[in-house]
């Protein structure tokens, strides 16, 4: 098995809050919606999609329930201290709940975090030390 994402799927509790929520909010544009999960437009990264909650956890073989920590955080990559900022501000204004505060990081870089209506969390990041980072924009 190779160190490769085909697609990102995320159960959610309430598919069209969800997707208000990262197209209103955070400028993502759907690419094809089925009713039952909905993909956005990948920019040249790996595909995310979303999944009623309930569906995808009988779909793969578990219970929708779960609370806290997940051990799953989605890293955002950006060239820019002040995109940082930006997308912070962008995910607040549309319902998000700041985790961290964007600033100065302990391994010298930038960033700050956020959870998503449904708690999924973005770790938002910039560092002027790397060469060759995976750059999401």
């Amino acid at each position: 098995m190779k160190a490769h994402v085909s697609s990102i799927l995320l159960g959610v509790r309430d598919l069209e809050q969800s997707k208000r929520f990262y197209t209103e909010g955070l400028g993502w544009k759907v690419q094809q919606d089925y009713g039952i999960s909905v993909f956005f437009e990948a920019d040249g990264g790996s595909p995310v999609g979303f999944y009623g909650r309930d569906g995808l956890a009988d779909q793969v073989g578990t219970s929708p329930e779960g609370s806290g920590f997940s051990g799953l955080v989605l890293t955002y990559v950006v060239r820019s201290e002040a995109r940082v900022d930006e997308i912070i501000a962008e995910a607040e204004k549309a319902g998000a709940t700041i985790l961290k505060p964007a600033g100065a990081l302990p391994w010298g870089g930038y960033g700050g975090s956020f959870a998503d209506l449904d708690g999924y969390i973005w770790s938002l990041a910039y560092s002027a030390q790397g060469k060759n980072q995976p750059y999401a924009e």
